[in-house]
C-alpha cells in the first residue's frame, strides 16, 4: 500500500489559507530556508525563548542576528513582516475618515503602540467636521512638559489648517491611567489650543488592551 506524504505547511496553506497554519508554521514560512537548521526549529526555538509572535515583534531586526541560525536575511524577513503588520492596522484610518470617540482611536493605534518601550505623543489632525486629515509625532520619551510643547503640537495643525485635535500617546508600563504630568501637560495643551481658535476633543492614553479618555472620565 502507498504511503501518502503529509502535507507541507506551504500545500496546507495554499489549499486551506494561514488560519490552518500554526503560529511556528507561518513563521518558518517567512524564515524560508536557513542552510544551518531546519526552518521549523529556528520558528519552535524563537517562540519558545520570546513566548509569543507579539513578543517576538518587538524585537529590531538586529537584534535577532546570529542567534538560533537567525542571519541578516531572515532577520530582514522577520522586521518586515512585523513592519507590515503595524502599517496594516495603521490603514483603518484613512484621511476623510469621521473620527466618533475614543475607542476608533484605541482600536487604531493599540497594535502600533502598546509594546513601544518609550513613550510616544503624537496629535491627530481633524477638519471642522472632525473628519482625519492626519498624523503627526510630536515627540518620543517621557511626557513631560519641556518635551510636548504647544508649538511642536499645533504647528502642524496650523500647518494644515486644522479646526480640531486628538492628543494620543502611550504608557510603556500598560496601566493608561493618566499621571499628574498627563494632567497637567494636557491642560496646558487644551488652554493654547483655545487661544489658536483649534478644539481639543480628547485625550487618549493606549495601554495593553485598555485605554484611558480624558473626555470619557471627565478630566475635559
Amino acid at each position: 500500500m502507498e504511503t501518502i506524504a503529509p502535507e507541507t505547511p506551504r500545500e496546507r496553506l495554499l489549499r486551506l489559507g494561514p488560519d490552518s497554519l500554526a503560529d511556528d508554521e507561518l513563521l518558518s514560512l517567512v524564515l524560508g530556508r536557513n542552510g544551518v537548521r531546519p526552518a521549523i526549529d529556528v520558528a519552535r526555538d524563537l517562540l519558545l525563548e520570546h513566548g509569543s509572535l507579539r513578543r517576538l515583534g518587538t524585537l529590531a531586526p538586529r537584534e535577532l542576528m546570529d542567534r538560533m541560525g537567525v542571519g541578516g536575511l531572515h532577520a530582514a524577513r522577520l522586521g518586515a513582516l512585523f513592519g507590515l503588520s503595524r502599517r496594516l492596522m495603521c490603514e483603518r484610518m484613512r484621511q476623510g475618515m469621521l473620527f466618533m470617540n475614543p475607542r476608533q482611536i484605541f482600536d487604531h493605534y493599540h497594535g502600533v503602540l502598546r509594546d513601544k518601550k518609550r513613550e510616544m505623543f503624537l496629535v491627530v489632525l481633524l477638519d471642522a467636521r472632525h473628519r482625519v486629515l492626519g498624523e503627526e509625532i510630536v515627540s518620543e520619551g517621557s511626557l513631560t512638559t519641556s518635551i510636548v510643547h504647544p508649538r511642536e503640537v499645533f504647528l502642524p495643525a496650523v500647518r494644515e489648517s486644522a479646526g480640531a485635535v486628538v492628543l494620543v500617546h502611550n504608557h510603556p508600563s500598560g496601566d493608561p491611567r493618566p499621571s499628574d504630568e498627563d494632567v497637567a501637560v494636557t491642560r496646558r495643551l487644551v488652554h493654547a489650543a483655545e487661544l489658536l481658535g483649534i478644539r481639543v476633543l480628547d485625550h487618549v492614553i493606549v495601554g495593553d488592551g485598555v485605554y484611558a479618555s480624558f473626555k470619557e472620565t471627565g478630566l475635559m
